[in-house]
């Protein structure tokens, strides 16, 4: 364990301070795209001005002869767009591939400079962050990038539950953590093939008597997993986010998995279809009539002291910085949405 005078120490002579905040970035929908696939990459220019962050996937879902393409498709696809304000973030192979290397080599070594965030798939335990600070410590040396890139962990093992507090809080470049529910599932051994969302057989029976059909109520798979990662996101002051939900013909089930964890403090979702940046946008961006009780509770507590009753609810300084939470969120999504702003007043 790193003592706090070191912890923001660079881990390579001439590689940027790491961050001692996270930039202040809206994120509601990290957008998966193949780089392999040309047509798809030529979209990206248009797709950038329409979702929070672009990735680059060169993982799960590339085919094992396609993985050096996507590599090579992620370089030029970087190099040739302006994001913008849109993030630029890419998912590497995991660290016991055979490519994981050369992911982390040649992307940072082309493109070092535009890459905000690397995404690290099937972490096990903080051991996997080191490895992977120190080496980009040591490339963006090298290649004397002015800004350290993040990180940013998928929760999909067992084990990486297990070590979920210790993977929040291992490195100053760690930007947040998203559940990975098929790996995870797989890693638990649970009984499902689905990708996030509910199972019509995890459920409670409401009570009854004899032989009287009783009400039976589907329960969420992963409520247990998103209070962990949440809570250990929050305590280590990065970001929380729900990941992907694989059922595109589905896109009620996808909106109430994404609001469930929303709710429970997630920040945004993975998009794998373009059906879901909508749905995403939607339940990542809070709900103007809850961005204007929570007007009301500042309003009426500007330095959120004491207790006001707002109606006919009492409001403290629990409330009022649940209110601050909200706004300041709808601050982000007004400033990157017109229709938004003119929904929220601002």
């Amino acid at each position: 364990m790193k003592l706090p005078r070191q912890f923001f120490q660079p881990l390579a002579i001439g590689a940027p301070a790491p961050m001692r905040e996270l930039p202040v970035r809206l994120e509601r929908m990290i957008h998966f795209v193949p780089p392999h696939l040309e047509k798809l990459r030529a979209k990206v220019p248009e797709l950038a001005k329409s979702v929070d962050v672009v990735l680059g996937n060169l993982e799960d879902a590339i085919p094992i002869d396609a993985k050096e393409a996507a590599r090579k498709g992620f370089i030029e696809m970087a190099k040739s767009v302006d994001f913008g304000p849109t993030g630029l973030w890419t998912r590497i192979n995991a660290l016991n591939s055979p490519w994981a290397l050369d992911d982390v080599i040649e992307i940072v070594g082309s493109v070092g400079d535009k890459l905000d965030v690397i995404m690290l798939p099937k972490v096990d335990g903080p051991w996997d962050i080191h490895y992977l600070d120190q080496l980009l410590a040591q490339l963006e040396a090298r290649h004397k990038i002015g800004k350290p890139i993040l990180i940013h962990a998928i929760l999909e093992t067992a084990q990486g539950v297990n070590n979920v507090e210790a993977i929040a809080s291992a490195s100053p470049r760690m930007h947040g953590m998203s559940l990975g529910p098929a790996d995870l599932a797989a890693s638990r051994a649970m009984k499902t093939t689905r990708v996030g969302g509910g199972h019509p057989e995890y459920k409670v029976l409401a009570d009854g008597s004899g032989d009287a059909p009783r009400a039976a109520y589907q329960q969420d798979l992963w409520h247990y997993t998103v209070g962990r990662m949440v809570d250990a996101c929050a305590a280590a002051g990065i970001k929380p986010f729900y990941g992907p939900f694989g059922d595109f013909s589905d896109p009620a089930a996808c909106e109430a998995q994404f609001r469930n964890a929303f709710l429970m403090g997630c920040l945004g979702a993975w998009s794998l279809h373009p059906t879901q940046i909508a749905i995403a946008k939607t339940v990542y961006s809070p709900d103007p009539e809850e961005v204007a009780f929570a007007r009301k509770i500042v309003d009426a507590m500007p330095d959120g002291a004491g207790a006001v009753m707002i109606d006919g609810k009492m409001q403290d300084d629990a409330t009022w910085k649940q209110a601050k939470v909200l706004l300041d969120l709808a601050k982000l999504v007004a400033a990157k949405d017109p229709e938004m702003a003119a929904r929220y007043g601002f």
